[in-house]
């Protein structure tokens, strides 16, 4: 089945490496579903990349949704940025963020390192595990599903979603398990059984979706002076290319969306 948001990741690529696929087409190149409704990348935070991704989506005639302006000021407070726009009979949608959730500084600065050597514009199954923590329930099977592609078993022993490979997993590398308990204390269960384990990995997904949703609800709450003037905005936009839209937007959201809303909490 042909695949638009693979056709954008290359357009996005041209001639020097400025997004990775992410989310769930990232789990279709992977081979773990058929398809994914949304596009999302991981995009460097570099003004020339951002300025090449908004000339793309211009000369595909998208339109901003709501969000973060696609500018550095936001990115690296963790907002994201959407657009969509019609392709074929379709509707296609592009989200894009710099730094993702539950992905640090270091990690992500080896992942593009690894992608700059490898030119795999992928995001690799390791993160890609870690973005896919989030507060829906069915992110963990395909977690799990992640887990059995990794290589090594200290990536396993930390995202594994099943009880029996992970019991299995301490049997053959026990010298990786206090270390791996140590990250993940669900882990502690092991030497009460599969039971027990299982137990202990429910509870485990349940705290990660809370944690996950209370971020959201987080940035949620910065939003909301700035989703009080979004219909205004979008009507004073209409029919401008999106470049010029861009900066309208970025104008407008200066001062009403804070740019790192998470270094604000008490």
């Amino acid at each position: 089945m042909h695949n638009p948001y693979l056709d954008l990741t290359h357009e996005f690529n041209r001639d020097g490496l400025r997004v990775l696929l992410s989310s769930g087409q990232a789990v279709v190149v992977h081979r773990l579903a058929v398809m994914s409704k949304d596009g999302d990348w991981l995009l460097r935070e570099q003004q020339a990349a951002l300025d090449h991704v908004v000339h793309v989506l211009e000369s595909k005639g998208a339109r901003y949704r709501f969000g973060a302006p696609l500018d550095v000021r936001w990115l690296q407070g963790g907002w994201s940025s959407h657009f969509e726009f019609a392709q074929g009979g379709m509707r296609l949608r592009t989200d894009f963020v710099s730094r993702p959730p539950r992905i640090g500084a270091a990690q992500l600065a080896a992942m593009w390192l690894a992608a700059e050597r490898s030119q795999n514009d992928v995001v690799d199954v390791v993160p890609l595990a870690a973005i896919k923590l989030t507060n829906r329930e069915k992110d963990y099977a395909v977690v799990g599903d992640l887990a059995r592609l990794m290589h090594d078993p200290a990536d396993q022993l930390r995202f594994s979603r099943s009880a029996r490979d992970l019991l299995e997993l301490a049997k053959l590398h026990p010298q990786l398990l206090q270390a791996a308990t140590a990250e993940r204390p669900a882990l502690l269960a092991i030497p009460q059984g599969r039971d027990a384990l299982e137990e202990a990995l429910d509870r485990e997904r349940r705290v990660l979706m809370r944690t996950n949703e209370e971020r959201l609800q987080h940035y949620q709450r910065a939003a909301e002076r700035w989703a009080a003037v979004w219909t205004d905005v979008q009507r004073e936009v209409s029919g401008l290319p999106l470049s010029a839209a861009h900066q309208r937007i970025a104008q407008r959201a200066d001062g009403l969306l804070p740019f790192r809303p998470l270094e604000s909490q008490p």
